[in-house]
């Protein structure tokens, strides 16, 4: 930790990191478990879809909810109770004896998880403003994405030397530290009255529930089977409602007038493309090297190490080079040099070899990843004012929840049915082109210094936090 932070800036960033840590790691660790629990309890690449995104599904879904809901009560009290919850979670995980009871287990880890993200975050930004706060979320970045990046070689050591089902216990050890710092820190947070849009929360669940489980069966029953057009389009006029009482509540879930903010709206939307691309990338290559190229799952979780130390020894510096020269060059340069990496795994071929194939297209994924992380976070909540930095941070874990579920939804769709070679160089074309577009919009959207003052006609706007 940087000797330039203070003592209760170190706490705080402390705790931050590992509550974000558990949901960071268990959301990539199930990549390289997918095969092993294909074997165990049966099913296919639906079934595979369906462990990922009914975590993603509750995730993405109720962390506006918690977002709100950790302004109202306090994100101390809301960041114990996710932990304790999830923890609660994984066992279940880890206990299943069919696809069911794992996929039902799943979402209620993300529901948990919710809780965990906006509230950690939230913590660095209304404890810390201007270039301590890019730092901060530098280090934040560093660690998190690192153990994001880090969950396939944990999960892949656990599935080939012990089981599937300690993947899901790794997080036992970050949890109780977490509990025990959290114990430590007092902040003079008080209940603020908050009125909680609890109907919304349900709209956007269920909506986005609907849509996901209408993308991922329509490869297997077709668009014209009642099954499949009926929960597509219910779910779509659900969330469309969800987005319309957001503009009309007095306390939405997702403030809309955020948007009008530069840099939250235009760095929001190269979230979604470049999260939907991160989400692809991860899923494609963590399954592929193990049931395409004949990987064990440790193998394939060493595969990303790479891009993880490079996440480590870049990111923090790169949040200080955002805070001195502004995000907008790293968040476009940054993309399209993950593009790049995209596009050089359709090199992987049947005669595989991974020092040639795979690895010169890590790292330079790992390079741009580097460079666009802690940039593109502390554009988009460097933009926003402290009292409305909770719900700010829910958002824009939201957008990248949600990028990552539909692109794993749509997943067949994307390989032709089938992950074999084609199907794995299709996916490649897919990222590069989605992280393309991240890195354009980023150059178009985002201005030199996110730390403008919000306009005040904005910021009248919005909801009062008091």
């Amino acid at each position: 930790m940087a000797a330039s932070f203070a003592p209760l800036q170190r706490l705080v960033i402390s705790i931050a990191v590992l509550a974000s840590f558990v949901t960071f790691l268990d959301g990539t660790v199930v990549n390289v478990a997918l095969p092993a629990i294909s074997r165990e309890l049966g099913g296919g690449i639906t079934t595979q879809q369906w462990v990922v995104d009914a975590y993603l599904i509750t995730l993405s879904a109720l962390i506006l909810l918690a977002g709100s809901v950790s302004d109202a009560y306090g994100r101390v009290l809301v960041m114990r109770i996710g932990l304790i919850a999830f923890g609660v979670a994984s066992i279940a995980v880890a206990a299943a004896i069919d696809p069911l009871m794992l996929i039902i287990a799943r979402a209620a880890q993300g529901a948990a998880g919710a809780l965990l993200v906006p509230s950690s975050l939230a913590l660095i930004t209304a404890t810390m403003r201007a270039d301590v706060q890019s730092r901060a979320i530098g280090v934040w970045t560093a660690f998190t994405t690192g153990a994001q990046l880090v969950g396939p070689l944990l999960g892949g050591l656990f599935v080939d030397y012990l089981s599937w089902r300690f993947v899901f216990l790794i997080n036992v050890i970050p949890i109780g530290i977490t509990l025990l710092l959290l114990a430590r820190l007092h902040l003079p947070e008080h209940p603020r009255g908050i009125k909680v849009d609890w109907w919304s929360g349900a709209l956007c669940a269920i909506g986005l529930g609907a849509v996901v489980f209408a993308l991922i069966e329509q490869p297997n029953m077709g668009w014209q089977s009642p099954a499949i057009w009926i929960p597509a389009v219910a779910g779509a006029a659900l969330f469309a409602l969800f987005l319309w009482r957001q503009q009309h509540s007095t306390s939405p879930l997702m403030p809309l007038w955020l948007f009008r903010v530069r840099d939250f709206g235009w760095g929001n939307l190269a979230t979604f493309f470049v999260y939907a691309a991160l989400s692809l990338n991860g899923f494609v290559v963590g399954v592929y090297l193990q049931q395409g190229a004949g990987l064990s799952a440790t193998a394939a979780g060493l595969a990303s190490l790479p891009m993880t130390i490079l996440m480590i020894l870049v990111s923090s510096r790169a949040g200080q080079w955002a805070g001195k020269w502004g995000p907008r060059i790293f968040m476009t340069v940054g993309p399209l040099l993950m593009a790049v990496g995209a596009l050089m795994l359709l090199f992987v071929a049947a005669e595989f070899d991974y020092w040639w194939q795979v690895l010169p297209a890590m790292i330079v994924m790992g390079l741009g990843l580097s460079l666009t992380v802690a940039p593109l976070t502390a554009a988009i909540l460097g933009a926003i004012d402290e009292n409305h930095s909770g719900i700010a941070s829910a958002v824009n874990n939201a957008v990248s929840r949600v990028a990552g579920l539909l692109v794993v939804a749509m997943l067949s769709t994307i390989v032709g049915g089938t992950l074999d070679l084609d199907g794995f160089h299709s996916a490649a074309w897919v990222t590069a082109t989605l992280l393309v577009i991240g890195g354009v919009v980023s150059w178009i959207g985002i201005r030199r210094n996110p730390a403008e003052s919000v306009p005040a006609d904005v910021a009248a706007s919005g909801p009062d936090p008091h």
